[in-house]
């Protein structure tokens, strides 16, 4: 058999010497776990095959297996029995973390779904990808060395984040590389569309799962310095300027003939104390959608922005809104195909402003298909934001929630980044770092999922594009928490 000796690999310039690796993964079947091992085995490098029971999330499994692996590398396959290499890919991966000095390596790879083999690329790991869900792939490649130290540190016993502690850790040593080339195949198990995927984290049946990402996210996050303590605030008053209205929905829109009445009906039908108005941001629609919002130009509580032929995507409309002459003290955000839930919306965020002297409030929401029926998991509260580390945890989820309302002085000086997708994280991001960010946990809006919804299903690549941008919007916050916990230490 194969791989039982070193090996070396000589070119004009560079040796690289070539190892062996351990292989760890999952328990199925005494049959089928001895086919996959034999199969693995018949690889270059691969001279030990393990099979776990338990489960690999668990800190306690972690340190057992380390006990008896005496190779340099350790490869973890967390799916079992189905991933198969392409020719000589553990020699290419083991290649470049030699080459780079890296920690790990992991690599795009091709997955058969609904008996298609389709590519499936991922992204490169930067100091922001705090995500517990960071797609890495089936298979990490890791320097046995490294897991070792990391593991000796590790203080909690977790009985889902053990894994995720491993990989901070990890992280912490050194450089985590992205082969962006295809290694091996994989099967896709999990055939939900992106829309339903991306409530994982805050599924109310998940929440044991997400205190201990959570409690491994803010350790690290303390290790690194860029742990913000709980309760200092800059101070804010919410009195300062002199505004037409104590508050103006802003709904930003384009090409939503289906949707866009439900919406502004919704926002002109609150039942308020004070003035307020509904600004609709329209960026260029084609289908119908302006004549749909001129029909409620009556009502003199609508404001409509028509937008030039630039660049704008919805966080240049917000800053038309924003910065519009007519723009309320608080900016409520309504999206353009969604609904509020009732006629109290408007009055809760104000009210949730005062009483909270906050920044920025963040309500709820319930899912719904396009009829108002509920979906699964209903209603989305983001419990996982506490007063104590909220804005610590904002770092490793991928959203603070919706709908969410917003103090425009402040929001005038910051601004929303120009960007279609993940302008409200990045200014909650932005916010949180140095003001109160208020909750209501009762439900405001009907968050509408159907066929043409902008996230009810996109494909790999624009996931891709979405998860990267907000991984990088945490490096960026990481950072300038980073160096000014420095300069104040």
């Amino acid at each position: 058999m194969r791989n039982k000796i070193l090996k070396q690999v000589q070119d004009e310039d560079i040796k690289y010497q070539i190892n062996m690796i351990t292989v760890i993964s999952p328990f199925v079947s005494e049959q089928q776990n001895a086919e996959f091992q034999e199969y693995l085995l018949s690889l270059d490098l691969i001279t030990k095959v393990c099979f776990v029971s338990d489960n690999l999330c668990q800190t306690d499994t972690l340190k057992r297996l380390l006990v008896d692996c005496q190779t340099p590398y350790l490869m973890l396959i967390q799916k079992p029995n189905n991933i198969r290499f392409v020719y000589y890919a553990t020699n290419r991966m083991v290649q470049i973390m030699e080459d780079t000095g890296s920690v790990m390596t992991y690599s795009d790879h091709f997955l058969q779904k609904e008996g298609n083999i389709v590519p499936a690329p991922v992204i490169d790991y930067q100091q922001g990808s705090l995500r517990d869900d960071f797609n890495f792939g089936s298979v990490w490649l890791l320097r046995t060395e490294c897991v070792r130290q990391a593991v000796a540190q590790m203080s909690d016993t977790y009985a889902f984040a053990g894994l995720y502690d491993l990989r901070l850790r990890l992280s912490e040593q050194g450089e985590f590389v992205h082969i962006n080339e295809f290694l091996y195949y994989d099967v896709e198990n999990d055939l939900r569309r992106s829309g339903e995927k991306q409530f994982d984290y805050v599924n109310p049946k998940n929440r044991e799962v997400q205190i201990e990402m959570e409690k491994a996210c803010t350790e690290h996050l303390k290790r690194i310095g860029a742990y913000l303590p709980a309760g200092r605030y800059k101070n804010l008053d919410l009195t300062q300027g002199d505004f037409p209205f104590e508050a103006s929905v802003i709904i930003p829109c384009k090409n939503r003939v289906k949707t866009i009445a439900d919406a502004i009906r919704s926002a002109l039908n609150q039942k308020t104390s004070f003035e307020y108005n509904v600004i609709v941001v329209d960026d260029n629609s084609t289908d119908g959608t302006v004549d749909v919002i001129k029909s409620f130009l009556t009502d003199e509580k609508l404001v409509y922005i028509a937008q030039d032929k630039t660049w704008h995507a919805i966080g240049g409309n917000w800053n038309a809104a924003l910065h519009h002459p007519q723009c309320g003290r608080f900016a409520l955000q309504l999206d353009s195909d969604d609904m509020y839930y009732d006629e109290n919306t408007v009055q809760q965020f104000v009210d949730a402003f005062y009483r909270e002297q906050c920044a920025m409030v963040v309500g709820t929401y319930r899912i719904t298909d396009f009829n108002l029926n509920e979906l699964p998991p209903g209603i989305i509260d983001h419990r996982e934001w506490t007063e104590e580390n909220g804005r610590n945890n904002a770092l490793r989820i991928n959203g603070l929630g919706a709908p969410r309302g917003f103090f425009t002085p402040l929001l005038r000086q910051l601004n929303f980044p120009t960007t279609k997708y993940g302008e409200d994280y990045a200014v909650g991001l932005r916010v949180s770092r140095h003001y109160r960010i208020g909750r209501i946990y009762n439900v405001l809006y009907n968050c509408r999922r159907w066929d043409d919804n902008s996230d009810a299903n996109i494909d790999i690549d624009a996931t891709n594009r979405n998860n990267l941008y907000k991984d990088r919007l945490r490096t960026w916050e990481l950072k300038a928490r980073q160096k000014e916990l420095s300069a104040l230490a």
